[in-house]
């Protein structure tokens, strides 16, 4: 048993009743662990700023000004497969180990894209707002099959496969694009690769599956709207500023997209808690997307769901259960699932 003076600091930030428990039960009693509901920027910084050890979910702008106050922290072990939220150049420069999940929840949202696409093609949520006022006429619910229609995936990794595997049992034909073809399981579940202007021009859905990246940031704007198909359909439970939303507007104002289902939102964190919009940290081009967002919520072309498609209760214990797998490595001086990028 370690005492209190050796025992390995951790914060866990973001939690809920459930998780805090969850996790009370599994770690070791001998580390010295804290459990707060706030995001890291949200928190009293001087409460966790002798922290060793921080895990947070995407919530948490883990950022220069945020890790500059905690100087014996050693490890990140956020829970989501993104790192978009922490500066990894600052925790390279200051030998700072950030492991990340990569794998909990690839049915998970791969299921929640068809549940937004489902909602969309048979316009389940404007017959059941009928519905509700005993109104059962079907005038202007007709959707559409899924059926041989052209399914563009954008980002083949785990998610994006099982996307695939579940647009198969719907019988429709997949395209996908990806900077790094994984031709094995292109031949392996029957889908081609294209080049993304291909993609663009003959999908009748896109569903984006990429890591936001510099590169990635604003990949389906004005330009990307403007090579595709009229009428066509865009889910994205990847990340929120894939899109640039701004562009998505026009593109749904102009009949380019017919409908587009959306689980992440650029600014989501500001979208959350209005109190962030007087925080300051917001220039004139993030708030336009917040207000953006706004006017899409009340689109009835759209529907938003709030950042829950890895939210089954089988993939939030897998992201525990590694979350806490990867601080154990790291104790034992054998870090897992590093991230490099």
């Amino acid at each position: 048993m370690s005492d209190s003076s050796t025992a390995p600091r951790i914060v866990f930030l973001e939690m809920e009743t459930w998780e805090e428990d969850y996790l009370k039960r599994l770690c070791p009693p001998d580390w010295n662990t804290r459990y707060y509901s706030e995001e890291a920027d949200r928190i009293d910084l001087a409460r966790i700023a002798d922290a060793e050890i921080v895990s947070a979910f995407i919530y948490s702008s883990l950022d220069a000004r945020v890790l500059g106050q905690m100087p014996s922290l050693r490890m990140i072990a956020t829970r989501s497969t993104g790192v978009d939220h922490i500066d990894l150049a600052y925790c390279r420069e200051h030998n700072i180990v950030v492991s990340n999940v990569p794998s909990y929840g690839a049915n998970t949202v791969a299921e929640h894209s068809f549940a937004l696409l489902l909602s969309l093609s048979r316009k389940i949520y404007p017959a059941r707002e009928r519905t509700l006022h005993n109104n059962f006429s079907f005038h202007g619910l007709q959707g559409f099959d899924l059926k041989d229609k052209v399914l563009g995936v954008i980002g083949t990794g785990r998610i994006g496969q099982h996307a695939i595997r579940i647009a198969s049992g719907f019988e429709m034909q997949v395209l996908a694009y990806d900077p790094y073809p994984d031709t094995a399981a292109s031949q392996k579940l029957g889908f081609d690769y294209v080049d993304l202007d291909t993609l663009l021009a003959r999908a009748d859905v896109i569903s984006l599956h990429c890591p936001l990246t510099p590169a990635t940031r604003h990949l389906i704007g004005k330009p990307a709207f403007m090579k595709m198909k009229r009428g066509v359909y865009l889910i994205n439970t990847a990340r929120g500023g894939l899109i640039d939303t701004t562009a998505l507007l026009w593109a749904l104002d102009v009949g380019i997209v017919a409908g587009a289902g959306l689980d992440v939102l650029e600014e989501e964190e500001a979208v959350r808690e209005e109190r962030e919009l007087l925080s300051g940290r917001f220039d004139q081009a993030k708030l336009q997307a917040v207000l953006c967002n706004h006017v899409l919520a009340n689109d009835e072309r759209v529907i938003i769901t709030p950042h829950i498609a890895f939210n089954s209760r089988e993939a939030v214990g897998r992201i525990l259960d590694t979350t806490l797998n990867n601080i154990v490595s790291y104790l034992e001086a054998k870090p897992n699932n590093m991230v490099t990028a």
